[in-house]
């Protein structure tokens, strides 16, 4: 029994071992590969700061024919769109975890995360062609005002986008909480609203935190909407049915562009942007994982 049990222990210890390494490999990997990608951005966009272009770049005017290529304006579009869709899901997000946990009957709240689930398997151009196909003939006809190709539709389509991410999000954070307060506070004698409302979501704050600087990377890290529905208008909105265009498609239409020139080297300058952002969001993330712990 004793070296049956020894070398039941042996093997848990090797296949932990394994695991171990696998991890510690897969980690290596990719911090290489991001290492990598930054060095690449910066060595591609190094013209910019070297030749004294950088305040070409810093301007609110993208005219390539006129020798303006400020993407200021892009920049702008990426955080308005950012913003203005997590306004949308972030309390659309917190709603539906809301009526599942309480403020909805309880046949609902499978119904509705199996839908939010089915949510993310949709491509994001699926999003995007019935955006095209329905939501901006509405907007056209409904404002009588531009073409509805706008950072209205766009942020519309987005916050679905979002959504799910936020929802499954904040959910995971109910979940974690819900079994371990339940009883203790229907002992108190809290109906499921007061339990929801006065314990579960004071106690998970962490999560909802986490869930808007997520949701909020996702936003801007997006390429297709923000390419269909925007309309691709370099400059800065003055309404929600101005057109807009975010560094993201930014870098897509302008990616086949004459390499060397400015217009291309503009690509790198917003790819280092959006990797200042990508860096930004997982040291938030880290920052709550050290507060919680």
């Amino acid at each position: 029994m004793d070296t049956y049990r020894c070398l039941n222990d042996t093997r848990k210890g090797l296949v932990e071992t394994l695991i171990e390494s696998w991890l510690f490999v897969a980690a290596m990997i990719s911090a290489i590969a991001v290492g990598a990608i930054l060095f690449f951005l910066i060595y591609f966009a190094w013209p910019i700061f070297h030749e004294d272009h950088l305040w070409k770049l810093l301007s609110w005017y993208w005219r390539p024919f006129q020798d303006q290529f400020g993407i200021l304006p892009m920049v702008a579009g990426s955080v308005l769109l950012g913003i203005s869709s997590m306004l949308l899901a972030y309390p659309m997000g917190i709603g539906v975890c809301c009526c599942v946990y309480g403020l909805g009957p309880r046949w609902l709240s499978g119904l509705t995360l199996m839908i939010v689930r089915i949510m993310t398997s949709v491509p994001t151009v699926v999003y995007g062609f019935v955006s095209v196909f329905l939501l901006v003939p509405f907007l056209r006809e409904f404002f009588y005002h531009g073409s509805g190709f706008s950072w209205l539709a766009a942020t519309l389509t987005l916050s679905l986008l979002v959504l799910p991410t936020v929802t499954l999000i904040v959910n995971a954070q109910f979940e974690l909480f819900d079994p371990e307060i339940r009883l203790a506070t229907t002992a108190l004698g809290f109906s499921p609203i007061k339990q929801l409302i006065w314990v579960v979501i004071p106690a998970s704050y962490k999560g909802l935190l986490a869930a808007a600087v997520l949701g909020f990377g996702r936003a801007v890290g997006d390429t297709i909407i923000s390419l269909m529905v925007s309309g691709n208008s370099p400059q800065f909105p003055h309404s929600m049915l101005d057109s807009i265009r975010t560094l993201t498609a930014h870098v897509a239409l302008v990616v086949s562009t004459e390499a060397g020139s400015m217009a291309y080297n503009s690509l790198f300058a917003a790819g280092i942007m959006l990797f200042g952002v990508s860096a930004l969001v997982n040291g938030a993330l880290r920052f709550i994982r050290a507060g919680s712990e």
